[in-house]
């Protein structure tokens, strides 16, 4: 007999990606500050009775396996391996800056082109607010007072709010070789990343491992984010039997 203390270690290999590729050589990976890990097995029970109150026979039928982990640290190739399964591509990340400082409106050409940080690239304008916290409105050419219009990271302001700082927030991009990124791509449904993983949980120097052979994801929480916590990701997974349909996997148990 054994008790499992906290969290345990958890370990996820992607077999096929979202296309139904085998992954010819995964790369295992650990979820990262693991907080929960459930595992549950659920059997529809099919009783028969004769003209009496009480079962004469019971039986499982159908069992569904199921669980439901979170991890805290957010990582592109656990999130790839974990649910999406349809690639990455590395080097370039995205961010958005809302600006804290202000600059004045110069006079003629009434231009700010804001400094990107980063040495990055400016990608999309998300919006001006002056100081008097006025949200100015973007137009497409010749704004007036109270306007703005934008291109390729130049904000142009009518010469009438010469003088009056804003505040311009905006996304961009810049070089960096931690930078992951995941394309949402809206695939055909039926398109599944299937997965491996191994959980190991302990106490007092005993161990309780369980593998699962072949594991979907079919629910990914990202953010959760609140004023003063941590944002903590879960995902929920079922599985199945591997792929010549004999095994679900192995529980090993420290006696």
């Amino acid at each position: 007999m054994q008790l499992t203390f906290g969290a345990g270690d958890l370990f996820a290999t992607l077999l096929q990606d979202a296309y139904g590729n085998p992954i010819t050589n995964p790369t295992p990976i650990r979820v990262a500050g693991l907080q929960e890990m459930s595992l549950d097995f659920a059997g529809d029970l099919k009783e028969y009775f004769g003209t009496n109150r009480f079962a004469l026979a019971a039986a499982q039928g159908k069992v569904k396996t199921t669980g439901k982990f979170k991890g805290a640290l957010i990582n592109g190739q656990a999130l790839n391996t974990l649910f999406f399964g349809s690639g990455l591509s590395s080097g370039t990340m995205k961010a958005l800056y809302a600006d804290t400082t202000g600059t004045v409106v110069p006079s003629t050409p009434f231009t700010i082109t804001p400094t990107v940080p980063n040495s990055g690239t400016w990608v999309d304008d998300l919006g001006v607010v002056d100081a008097t916290g006025r949200v100015m409105t973007r137009v497409a050419s010749a704004p007036t007072t109270g306007q703005y219009s934008v291109s390729a990271g130049v904000y142009t302001f009518a010469a009438a709010d010469v003088g009056i700082k804003m505040y311009i927030s905006f996304s961009y991009t810049y070089t960096l070789a931690g930078a992951k990124r995941i394309q949402l791509l809206n695939l055909p449904m039926g398109y599944t990343p299937m997965l491996k993983i191994h959980y190991m949980g302990q106490f007092q120097g005993k161990k309780t491992l369980a593998v699962l052979e072949s594991v979907v994801s079919n629910k990914l929480m990202l953010f959760g984010s609140k004023n003063d916590d941590f944002s903590v990701p879960e995902i929920d997974f079922s599985a199945q039997a591997d792929a010549a349909g004999y095994s679900l996997g192995d529980i090993y148990t420290q006696e």
